[in-house]
């Protein structure tokens, strides 16, 4: 049985280095490449293929509104997230946003063959982390981590700003005002209880959420 595949990145690398892959593989097929949120919703509309393969930062509706939307307008559609971040980062919340696996994009050749297998044949990709966060969502906890209360969107604020991005650079990513942002920053650090951009990063740091970032002075 072959599986046909949609490639949805906005770099021409990235979909270059995943068409080879998948090609030299028996049993895969591409189906067809997506640059942006709306090419992935468009597509998904006319379908054709039985797997998505799925960048979690595109331009236009990316991350997890895209993984929800896409969910919604068809639940039996395969989602595997390719992404640049940590799983301890979005694994979790794009599992729950209706994705089926998350791999970070500096995974092997041979551990992404075996995720879009696993995901293809109906099942669930992730990663040991992964699965330890989940297992310990099935239970009613009191001593949930402060940046396990954010909301989703807070949630991706809060990443970008520790990883170095600025209001106005995630507001233009986002495509919304900087007072959104500025505002989502404000119930970020209230939720957290942190009065500085510097105890965002150390408390990101400490619970592996980023790596080697430049601290904020």
């Amino acid at each position: 049985m072959t599986t046909s595949i949609l490639i949805a990145d906005d770099h021409a690398l990235v979909r270059d280095g995943l068409r080879r892959i998948i090609e030299s593989t028996p049993g895969f097929v591409v189906a067809g490449e997506a640059i942006n949120g709306d090419e992935v919703v468009a597509r998904v509309r006319s379908r054709g293929f039985d797997l998505l393969l799925l960048d979690m930062s595109m331009p236009g509706k990316s991350g997890l509104d895209l993984i929800r939307h896409v969910h919604a307008m068809d639940e039996r559609l395969p989602i595997l997230v390719l992404s640049m971040h940590a799983e301890e980062q979005y694994a979790v919340r794009a599992l729950r946003a209706g994705a089926s696996g998350y791999l970070n994009k500096d995974s092997a050749t041979s551990e992404l063959v075996a995720a879009i297998r696993k995901v293809a044949s109906g099942g669930r990709y992730i990663g040991p982390a992964v699965a330890e966060q989940l297992a310990f969502g099935l239970h009613q906890r009191t001593d949930a981590l402060p940046h396990a209360t954010l909301s989703d969107r807070e949630h991706e604020v809060f990443i970008a700003l520790v990883a170095g991005e600025s209001v106005t650079a995630i507001a233009d990513r986002m495509h919304v005002s900087v007072k959104t942002v500025s505002t989502h920053k404000s119930r970020v650090m209230e939720k957290m209880r942190m009065g500085s951009l510097s105890e965002m990063v150390r408390y990101a740091i400490s619970h592996r959420l980023i790596e080697n970032p430049d601290l904020p002075r």
